[in-house]
C-alpha cells in the first residue's frame, strides 16, 4: 500500500479521498489548515498545511515522512464577472488553486525522482478544458493547474512519476453554496448568475469522485485526464469536437 498526502481533507472532495484511500489499507497523511478539523478522520497522520505558505508546506513536508503519492486537492471558487471581480479574489485563488499546488509538488518530487517512483494527482475540474461564465477565475486558475500538471508528465515520466488529472463537473460539495459572490444590486450579469445551476448541469458525490481518485492511484497505468461523471464524459468529448473558432458553452443560455 502507498504512503498518500492529501491536501484540503478537511471538508468535501479532500475528505472524501482521505477517507476511501485509509479504507482501502493506504497510509494517509491527511492536511488542513485547521488540523483540528481532521480529528475524526481515521488515517496515520493529520497535520497543519497551508499551500499558499512555503514555511508551512516545509514543515508539513518533514513531518509527513516519506510520501509515494501526492494528492493536491486544496482549493476555492469565486462568483463574478469578469469585468469587476476583485482582482485581490482573482491572485487569492491563482495562489491556491494553482501555485499551492506547485509548492507542494516541488516539496514532495525530488524524493520521488530520486527513488524512481511516485504519483502526482490533482483534483482538477472540467473547467481545466473548458470555461462557464461567472465562474472565470476558478476556470483560469484551473486551465492553469493542467498545464502545469501536463508539463510535469513530460518532465517527470523518465524518472518513474506518474501524472493524473481529475476531472469532475459540479459536485455536491458545498463548495458553490460557500463560494463568494461579487454581485451588485441591479447588476447586468445577474441572469448568468442565475443560470449558473442549469449550466453545470448534474452533480457528482464527493464519494463519487473520491473513488475515481483512489482508482487512479491504484492503476498501474494511469491516465493524464480521467472525468468523473457521465456528464463530465459527455461535455469534455462535446468539447473536444467543437470549432476552435467560437466560444464554447455546452448549453445555451437565455438571458
Amino acid at each position: 500500500m502507498s504512503s498518500v498526502l492529501v491536501t484540503g481533507a478537511s471538508r468535501g472532495i479532500g475528505r472524501a479521498v482521505a477517507v476511501e484511500l485509509a479504507g482501502r489499507g493506504h497510509r494517509v497523511v491527511a492536511t488542513a489548515r485547521r488540523p483540528e478539523q481532521l480529528a475524526d478522520l481515521p488515517v496515520d497522520r493529520r497535520l497543519r498545511l497551508d499551500v499558499t505558505d512555503q514555511q508551512s508546506v516545509d514543515q508539513a513536508m518533514s513531518d509527513a515522512g516519506d510520501i509515494d503519492v501526492l494528492i493536491s486537492n486544496a482549493g476555492d471558487t469565486v462568483r463574478a464577472p469578469l469585468e469587476s471581480v476583485p482582482l485581490a479574489e482573482v491572485e487569492r485563488l491563482f495562489q491556491l488553486n494553482t501555485l499551492g499546488a506547485l509548492r507542494v509538488v516541488q516539496g514532495v518530487l525530488p524524493a520521488m525522482r530520486e527513488k524512481g517512483a511516485g504519483r502526482l494527482v490533482f483534483v482538477s475540474s472540467i473547467q481545466g478544458r473548458l470555461v462557464l461564465p461567472m465562474i472565470g477565475p476558478y476556470g483560469a486558475s484551473k486551465w492553469a493547474l493542467e498545464a502545469l500538471a501536463e508539463t510535469l508528465a513530460i518532465e517527470t515520466g523518465h524518472f518513474g512519476v506518474k501524472v493524473s488529472l481529475i476531472q469532475p463537473g459540479a459536485v455536491s460539495s458545498g463548495g458553490a453554496e460557500r463560494a463568494k459572490a461579487y454581485v451588485k444590486e441591479k447588476d447586468p450579469y445577474a441572469p448568468l448568475l442565475d443560470a449558473l445551476g442549469a449550466l453545470r448541469g448534474e452533480s457528482v458525490t464527493p464519494e463519487d469522485v473520491a473513488s475515481a481518485v483512489a482508482d487512479t492511484v491504484e492503476q498501474n497505468e494511469p491516465p493524464l485526464r480521467v472525468p468523473v461523471g457521465a456528464a463530465a464524459e459527455r461535455v469534455l468529448a462535446a468539447r473536444k469536437q467543437a470549432p476552435e473558432n467560437e466560444p464554447f458553452l455546452a448549453t445555451e443560455i437565455n438571458w
